[in-house]
């Protein structure tokens, strides 16, 4: 199974470095061959060594250069970080990242052969259309984007149940995974959204 922890615009160096402690020692009593992904906000990236995988939330797609508040090639090759989040419905919403600039970001991550977790959604409008108009959506954000990627893992989030409280619940996760399986050609499939017990 996969995990992946998104840290957003939460917690501090300080604060992360605790978090992976204590992750660390739950994974050592686990034992398990399970893949776990943390993605720190920026200001928290490290060198950290553990029995899990550090990605970062968002990079600009550029070796460096003159690209104010973004962090690019350079910076992630510091700590070693060859996973990144693309495609966030949060990146898509707030800041206005269309789907043109989510696939060059996936172009030239592909192209450093970075493993890529690639986020799509659906909004509650669309979802109370039901699954045909649901997979519409979300097929249509992969527009640019190289599905065959041997390195592409996909995170389904349906952008109404990210923070809101209102959960997915098992069945309608089930059916679109199904669904999104079959378009895609069994890649590896996450969901996220208001993640607890009851729909896991």
């Amino acid at each position: 199974m996969i995990y992946a922890a998104n840290f957003k615009t939460n917690h501090t160096r300080k604060s992360t470095q605790l978090y992976v402690e204590e992750m660390q020692e739950k994974l050592r009593a686990k034992n398990s061959e399970d893949s776990v992904y943390i993605f720190p906000p920026s200001t928290a990236l490290d060198s950290y060594e553990g029995n899990f995988t550090l990605g970062t939330q968002n990079a600009y797609p550029a070796q460096n250069g003159a690209y104010t508040g973004e962090i690019g090639l350079e910076q992630l090759d510091e700590f070693g970080i060859k996973t990144i989040l693309i495609g966030h419905s949060e990146r898509r919403e707030i800041l206005k990242e269309t789907q043109e600039m989510v696939a060059q970001k996936f172009a030239f991550f592909k192209e450093q052969d970075f493993e890529i977790i690639y986020c799509i959604g659906e909004p509650l409008n669309i979802r109370e259309k039901g699954l045909e108009s649901v997979m519409q959506y979300l097929l249509a954000q992969f527009d640019g984007i190289d599905i065959e990627y041997e390195n592409l893992i996909i995170a389904y989030e349906p952008i109404w149940a990210i923070g809101t409280g209102r959960s997915a619940t098992v069945e309608e996760i089930s059916t679109t995974h199904r669904a999104l399986k079959k378009a895609l050609h069994d890649k590896p499939l996450l969901y996220g959204g208001s993640v607890k017990p009851a729909n896991i």
